[in-house]
């Protein structure tokens, strides 16, 4: 194995030990040095401890590191459901056999993954593209630093005493000479006090813009799983193709800190990174895909015209629309708690809060698959997490793989028929009050960080009353359009809605699965219909009279 660790030895520092106690000895002294531990590769067979209690014994000091377990061929045949269960409950990220030659590539691209979702969610940046300025409990500079962190941009944030931060506001003109905060600065736009989040995304996320009369044979509204599978076949099957979304691309999605059950990614793979390699993948085909310009309204129109698309800064048409806008988290209705939104209370994973909550006691309220995701990722940080259900259990909401995972993690809890109820603390949350709704009883608990993960809300505000909706604020498609709404007695198409020209997809459809992978199918299956649309409105050509020779 030295051989092939040599490979690693330029960007890391790569320690040997052979046994339990020796390698626990190794990860404190390093520990103690402040040195950060990306990975632990650990062989089956030790000489003093079964393989998976080596593993387990320095996870527990190194609780952000990747854990991959070696084994040799013969070791995987007698071992091989061993090794299954290893990693459905959440103890190793990957088991790989030992490499037999110089080239072993799938071993590679397997530890490669590991470190690059390690430096991403766990390490500091090690290039920086955008510095942030701002004194501790900036609920601004949160919610920026999360809106990076979607976008895969990397950023690092600098109390204003410091000699970086200090750099940077040299050059700030302070409105009405005083400092207000965030100040964030980058080396495409140098300082700027206070941005929106809509500024950001125009100036971070650089792409040409459109011609202000450039017509589109497809728009699609939300930039989810949906919108970017509608993007990548929309604009690879030559439509021009638009996307435009109200925050970070990924959508809902994008702030999972890792997706276990997607097809094809055995290891999983965070929302982020499959947004991003999403857009990289609509973008190279054409499309234009725009962060954190939301629609604010929509003008449908009839017998094929254009629709047009209300944005804050212009109008955009299309011939055909995508509505894949997908739900926005619930909100919790405490008013206490709503003043802490920010400063300790999240909602959504907020995957970037996660390392501020190092060894402390966290929250997650919500008993679906982004809750469970983020209540495995927070408790490589925390010193514990408590996911907070008013379902007795999590058996109705949450998929299996993950309900193994969270009860094989000595760091998660769950507490069933309860629901938080107050909040409080000086700067920033300290404790919430939770109660028991079996019994009524109240009591108060420390906590650093409450992640509210609360069901869905369908984002509609912005379409109008020709889109059908159900009783639930979804949009209806299909079969399940009113039949007044039908035409000659049929139907739309399947994922039609009530007006020609427009398709739904993804989580804001009324009747769909609330899955990853369906919403991108969801997304991918609308392009047909699209075409379809586009084909039945194509002007017709008359045949020319000819003049006889």
């Amino acid at each position: 194995m030295q051989h092939e660790f040599n490979r690693y030895a330029d960007d890391y520092r790569v320690e040997f030990a052979r046994g339990l106690g020796p390698a626990m000895a190794l990860v404190q002294s390093l520990l103690a040095q402040h040195v950060e531990i990306a990975l632990f590769a650990v062989e089956f067979s030790q000489p003093d401890a079964p393989g998976l209690i080596t593993m387990d014994c320095l996870h527990a000091v190194s609780s952000t590191s990747r854990r991959v377990m070696l084994y040799g061929w013969g070791e995987f045949k007698v071992n091989r459901e061993t090794f299954r269960e290893a990693q459905s409950e959440g103890r190793i990220e990957a088991a790989l056999a030992v490499p037999r030659g110089e080239r072993d590539e799938e071993f590679h691209t397997a530890i490669t993954e590991l470190l690059s979702d390690w430096a991403w969610s766990s390490s500091k940046p090690v290039i920086e593209a955008v510095q942030i300025v701002s004194p501790p409990g900036n609920a601004a500079a949160g919610r920026i630093r999360d809106f990076l962190d979607r976008l895969g941009i990397p950023a690092r944030s600098y109390e204003p005493e410091t000699p970086v931060a200090e750099q940077i506001l040299e050059d700030v003109e302070w409105p009405d000479r005083v400092p207000t905060y965030p100040v964030v600065s980058t080396q495409l736009t140098g300082p700027m006090v206070q941005p929106e989040i809509a500024e950001l995304g125009r100036r971070l996320y650089a792409m040409d813009d459109f011609d202000e009369g450039e017509i589109f044979d497809l728009a699609v509204v939300g930039a989810g799983p949906a919108g970017l599978a509608a993007a990548v076949y929309g604009a690879s099957e030559g439509l021009a193709t638009v996307v435009f979304d109200s925050e970070a691309i990924g959508g809902q999605a994008g702030t999972s800190s890792m997706i276990r059950n997607y097809l094809g990614f055995p290891r999983g793979i965070s929302g982020m990174r499959l947004a991003q390699r999403a857009r990289t993948q609509a973008s190279r085909f054409g499309a234009k895909l725009y962060s954190a310009r939301p629609v604010e309204g929509v003008e449908f129109a009839t017998d094929g015209g254009l629709h047009t698309l209300r944005l804050a800064d212009r109008d955009v048409q299309a011939r055909a629309l995508i509505i894949a806008t997908g739900v926005a988290y619930r909100r919790l209705g405490v008013e206490r708690i709503e003043d802490f939104v920010g400063l300790g209370v999240h909602y959504g994973a907020a995957t970037s809060a996660a390392r501020e909550c190092q060894g402390k006691d966290v929250i997650v309220v919500g008993g679906g698959n982004s809750a469970g995701q983020a209540a495995v990722h927070l408790s490589r940080f925390a010193r514990s997490v408590k996911i907070v259900v008013r379902r007795p259990d999590l058996s109705e909401t949450m998929s299996d793989y993950l309900i193994r995972e969270i009860e094989a993690n000595p760091r998660i809890g769950v507490k069933g028929c309860a629901e938080i109820v107050d909040a409080g603390g000086s700067n920033k949350l300290e404790w919430v009050t939770l109660r028991d709704n079996e019994t009524g009883a109240e009591f108060q608990k420390s906590c650093a960080g409450l992640f509210l993960l609360l069901g869905a809300l369908p984002s509609c505000d912005w379409l109008t009353d020709d889109v059908a909706l159900d009783d639930k604020g979804f949009v209806l498609t299909g079969r399940d359009v009113p039949m007044e709404s039908w035409v000659d007695g049929c139907p739309p198409e399947p994922l039609g809605t009530t007006v020609p020209g427009v398709f739904a997809a993804g989580d804001i459809r009324s009747g769909s699965m609330k899955r990853v992978a369906s919403a991108s199918g969801e997304g991918a299956a609308a392009i047909p219909s699209v075409h379809a649309y586009l084909a039945s409105i194509a002007p017709r050509v008359e045949p020319m009279d000819v003049a006889p020779a």
